[in-house]
């Protein structure tokens, strides 16, 4: 097994909760060195982080330990069997798509006429 791939297999042993379903494997190509990264469904979560931050940190040593072996290291990391992907809550949805929902809602609103809210208003005032 090559350093990259060493290098990828003991990180993420480290990290997760199953080390021994930890499995490389490791492609070479005209693009470079794909390293296919799977772990056990229940450590996915571990293995990719909050927003994908964890996996971004791998991504950046990988690039790191290829231009040490003037190579181009890229990682992918395999979807368990049976995974889905679910939607992020609405408390979880970025603030600017919860403004364009708003809008829309908005918008979609029935426009009042200016004179039908001078009306109501004088019937308020009897």
């Amino acid at each position: 097994m090559e350093s990259d791939a060493q290098f990828l297999e003991y990180l993420v042993k480290s990290i997760v909760d199953n080390p021994d379903k930890v499995v490389v494997n490791r492609k070479v190509d005209e693009m470079g060195v794909l390293l296919l990264l799977k772990v056990d469904p229940q450590d996915m979560g571990q293995v990719v982080g909050r927003q994908g931050a964890t996996a971004k940190a791998i991504r950046s040593l990988l690039r790191i330990v290829g231009m040490k072996n003037n190579s181009r290291v890229n990682l992918k990391i395999e979807e368990p069997d049976g995974g889905t992907r679910s939607m992020p809550r609405r408390e979880e949805a970025p603030v600017a798509e919860q403004q364009a929902e708003q809008k829309q809602e908005e918008a979609e609103k029935p426009e009042v006429q200016q004179s039908e809210v001078d009306k109501a208003v004088e019937d308020l005032n009897l």
